[in-house]
């Protein structure tokens, strides 16, 4: 199924892979300026730039089509709540251990995740298909 191109929708896969392209070209290019400012491992931050960079081109690639069709939007809708869970986890599992500009740096942009992805889904509501 697909919808056509509704503006809403598009603007907002357009600000993810925007959003997404910023954050993980921070965490590639500044991996190591912001391993020590966030206290969280260099390599950490790295890898997930690294995984940022399919997805965020494909993202971009579903936001260009004429007719965005609607299994690929809940893809990015399922992996903007795989990425903000996994962030939330992260944190709670001892496995890194923060300072509180880390822990706020993994909230606030699992929080801005979570926005995307919601406004995704509500998008998708809006043209009846998220029923």
């Amino acid at each position: 199924m697909s919808t056509s191109h509704p503006q809403f929708l598009c603007y907002v896969l357009i600000a993810d892979a925007i959003a997404g392209g910023a954050t993980g070209a921070l965490m590639i290019l500044g991996a190591g300026f912001l391993a020590g400012l966030l206290a969280i491992p260099g390599g950490l931050i790295f890898e997930a730039g690294l995984i940022l960079v399919p997805y965020v081109l494909f993202v971009a690639i579903i936001a260009s089509r004429p007719v965005i069709p609607v299994k690929p939007v809940w893809f990015i809708i399922a992996c903007n709540a795989l990425w903000t869970l996994s962030s939330l986890v992260l944190l709670v599992s001892g496995l890194i251990a923060p300072n509180a500009l880390g822990y706020a740096f993994v909230i606030l942009q699992a929080a801005a995740v979570a926005v995307l992805g919601e406004l995704q889904y509500v998008a998708l509501r809006r043209k009846g298909v998220a029923a």
